[in-house]
């Protein structure tokens, strides 16, 4: 078994932006900016926005945060992200989620310029990225391709089992490992018999947010797995794949943390960077 170290190809990643991003404001005198925008105290979306933000100044970003309180109308948060389109210093722009309740995801997402939808979760970026023609392939689905690249697994020709199908990871990636030659199964809550399919992986992808839901008898030996998940039980983080038992069988594996968190932050900055790029005449 060995790790995948998100953490160690997160920070080259970021070491390589903020080279190009110095390089570019000597040409340009301006530099790329990310607006953050965050609704409500949620904890754990609060330290995110904390995260993003000391990773856009440690890397010679402008940093925008908006912290608007839970009870803002849906109107005010459209008001603001009309703002953020219009203003020429803001390259990428990121509605943290979930929202309140009263307030359309659906609704806050589309109405964010496609050009600046880093996270690139409108309704146009999905359908570029479906037809494989994607201006920003989403954060943590990039994140996991770019991981498989840097450790040099193959992924033309092999079987990848995908757990979990939400919109955020499970789709996208599956879209991503398309593109590459995979051959892609996705598995949910209504699959049947799932361990029979979780073992014929060559790579395995478990998104679907609960702690050490895949055991060592759901993966085949010298699998490489991939542990998207961030859980909290008994007070510590874990991932949605039993680590302890099949690190034992895999031939490579992402811990939690430092897998494939911070892969997510830095793709959202190298998607920033582009944005930044593509403004510029």
């Amino acid at each position: 078994m060995n790790i995948i170290d998100g953490k160690k190809v997160s920070s080259h990643i970021k070491d390589n932006i903020a080279a190009e991003v110095k390089i570019l404001k000597n040409k340009t005198g301006k530099t790329p900016g990310l607006a953050v925008v965050l609704v409500g105290d949620d904890p754990a979306s609060a330290v995110y926005v904390k995260n993003k933000n000391k990773t856009c100044k440690n890397i010679g970003f402008q940093s925008f945060e908006h912290i608007l309180p839970e009870n803002t109308s849906e109107d005010k948060l459209l008001n603001l992200i009309n703002e953020l389109n219009n203003d020429d210093q803001v390259n990428g722009i990121l509605v943290q989620l979930p929202l309140p309740s009263h307030i359309s995801s659906k609704t806050i997402l589309v109405s964010i310029n496609p050009q600046k939808d880093v996270d690139g979760f409108h309704l146009e970026n999905v359908g570029r990225l479906v037809t494989g023609n994607a201006l920003f392939k989403p954060c943590t689905p990039a994140g996991i391709i770019k991981l498989l690249d840097e450790y040099k697994i193959e992924i033309e020709g092999k079987n990848a089992v995908i757990i979990g199908r939400s919109n955020i990871v499970g789709k996208p990636v599956s879209f991503l490992l398309l593109e590459r030659n995979a051959t892609v199964t996705i598995c949910h809550s209504r699959t049947k018999d799932l361990p029979s399919i979780t073992r014929s992986a060559d790579i395995l992808i478990a998104a679907i947010g609960k702690p050490n839901f895949v055991s060592l008898d759901m993966v085949k030996n010298n699998a490489v797995v991939i542990d998207v998940g961030i859980n909290r039980l008994d007070g510590k983080l874990v991932g949605d794949v039993d680590f302890a038992s099949v690190s034992k069988q895999a031939s490579l594996i992402t811990p939690v943390p430092g897998g494939v968190g911070p892969m997510t932050i830095a793709m959202l900055m190298a998607n920033t960077l582009q944005s930044f790029k593509n403004s510029l005449p």
